[in-house]
């Protein structure tokens, strides 16, 4: 049997009725009940996505997954703060009382990264709006914030039921930053800032919920407490949960995927990873709503040399897309991925998105530890498998266990690396590099949408010579 990747062929150029790439709508599936307007994912990796690179990402079209590997509190805490970013409305805006004091303002500022805080009475009433104006040539800690605020006798407001274009004009009228949203009894029912107004018009592409909120993925695991963790993150409004699973055909992962969907049947769920038919029909049957594709395709994983298990890319996503298909569940392609070509072939063989890892790691918005090298700027990246990750994740749970050690560096074996990536900027001017290429490529097999693009792409297998040819060659790049 044969087993191919993506240098192992070519899409075969067709006709085309595509006249400019703005023809071509990349919008796809990621789960049963999400769509994206760009099909590229963030992996859950701890070097990799963390809120700012999930706010990016949504911003783009794509999706960011939140990595695991913290405490239930805090990866709640990263999912709120993509959640809050931007919003039609927000519904739970940031509060305090009258009678609390300028270091309870400052505190709650810099915790929650805002410039302005409502002020309420008991009764949840509003009283004023304390923002960064009012307090910075305020010195004294103890003074109250009522006597700081601006009152509701010169605060603007408007009722919970204004529409979007109300809204824009009362912002532009009377040059407002924060618009709070309140009842007949004066209670604070929402707040619509000019950032969010503005940030419907910047990012038209951007994943969003029913409420104008960025969307938002996170990962667990299927250890003990997995179910508390998918009940705090879907309570926290996690779009997606991400079964995070090496090896996710096991008795333990399927068990897992039906305990989530008992709980939490509306949740959106998906599993992985898999390489083969049998692995993605088990998924589908116990109840997810998307597979991952991918065993030891990852530039920093080593599976494949460690254990001597997996399955080429390429072949690993048509063989389980043909399952998929069956049960119109989406194909996600975790792994492999080095630029725009490869996602156009993996999506040209089934796959529904991609899951980005690698790439994403040397953008300023990874959370991964930035160093100098001989005058260049690199970020750190690391397999989740890898010794330093499996240590400090064994030496996280074993102290919330209130256990003596972790596991011994000897004991682990290690299924990941570590790595240095280039530095390469924003995310966002990546991952229009990638959806431009991907638009190209879909231009060259005659398709317009995603759904043609894996209709009508044929590949062509290639010699060796046939790879080296379609790199630059017999010239010196500048």
């Amino acid at each position: 049997m044969d087993g191919l990747t993506f240098d192992d062929v070519l899409l075969i150029p067709k006709r085309s009725t595509v006249r400019s790439r703005k023809e071509v709508d990349t919008t796809t599936r990621l789960s049963r009940h999400i769509e994206l307007k760009v099909p590229i994912i963030s992996a859950p990796m701890d070097t990799v996505t963390e809120h700012a690179m999930a706010i990016t990402i949504a911003r783009a079209g794509g999706i960011g997954i939140i990595h695991r590997f913290m405490t239930i509190e805090q990866q709640v805490e990263e999912v709120l703060k993509v959640k809050r970013s931007e919003s039609i409305v927000i519904e739970q805006p940031y509060t305090l009382k009258g009678d609390q004091k300028l270091r309870d303002a400052k505190r709650l500022m810099s915790q929650y990264g805002v410039s302005g805080l409502l002020v309420l009475d008991e009764r949840d009433r509003l009283q004023g709006i304390l923002t960064t104006r009012d307090i910075v040539f305020e010195h004294d800690p103890e003074k109250r914030v009522s006597e700081m605020m601006t009152g509701t006798k010169d605060l603007i407001t408007a009722s919970s039921d204004v529409n979007l274009k109300q809204a824009e004009e009362i912002l532009r009228k009377h040059k407002l930053e924060k618009l709070p949203l309140v009842d007949k009894n004066g209670k604070l029912r929402g707040l619509i800032t000019s950032r969010d107004m503005l940030s419907l018009e910047q990012y038209p592409n951007a994943s969003k919920d029913a409420k104008g909120r960025l969307l938002v993925g996170a990962a667990l695991g299927v250890k003990s407490g997995h179910l508390e963790r998918a009940k705090a993150l879907f309570d926290a409004g996690a779009d997606v949960l991400v079964l995070d699973v090496a090896h996710a055909h096991s008795d333990i992962t399927l068990d897992a995927i039906r305990s989530i969907k008992r709980d939490l049947p509306e949740a959106n769920l998906i599993a992985g990873n898999v390489a083969t038919k049998e692995g993605t029909e088990d998924l589908i049957e116990a109840g997810a709503d998307a597979v991952k594709v991918g065993i030891g395709s990852g530039s920093i994983c080593i599976t494949r040399i460690v254990t001597g298990a997996g399955v080429p890319q390429l072949t690993a996503i048509m063989e389980c897309t043909e399952v998929a298909d069956q049960a119109s569940v989406p194909i996600i392609a975790d792994g492999g991925i080095r630029n725009s070509g490869d996602i156009t072939k993996a999506i040209g063989a089934g796959a529904s998105t991609v899951m980005v890892g690698s790439l994403f790691a040397g953008s300023e918005e990874s959370p991964g530890m930035t160093v100098m090298r001989e005058g260049r700027k690199y970020k750190l990246v690391r397999g989740m498998a890898s010794v330093a990750a499996s240590y400090d994740r064994s030496a996280r749970e074993s102290e919330q266990n209130g256990e003596d050690s972790a596991i011994g560096l000897i004991d682990y074996v290690p299924e990941g690396v570590e790595a240095f990536v280039a530095y390469k900027g924003s995310a966002s001017e990546l991952i229009s590099q990638l959806a431009g290429g991907l638009k190209s490529g879909m231009s060259y097999c005659g398709a317009k949408n995603i759904p043609q693009l894996r209709g009508k792409a044929n590949f062509i297998k290639i010699s060796q010579a046939g790879l080296k040819e379609s790199y630059p060659h017999d010239v010196e790049v500048m």
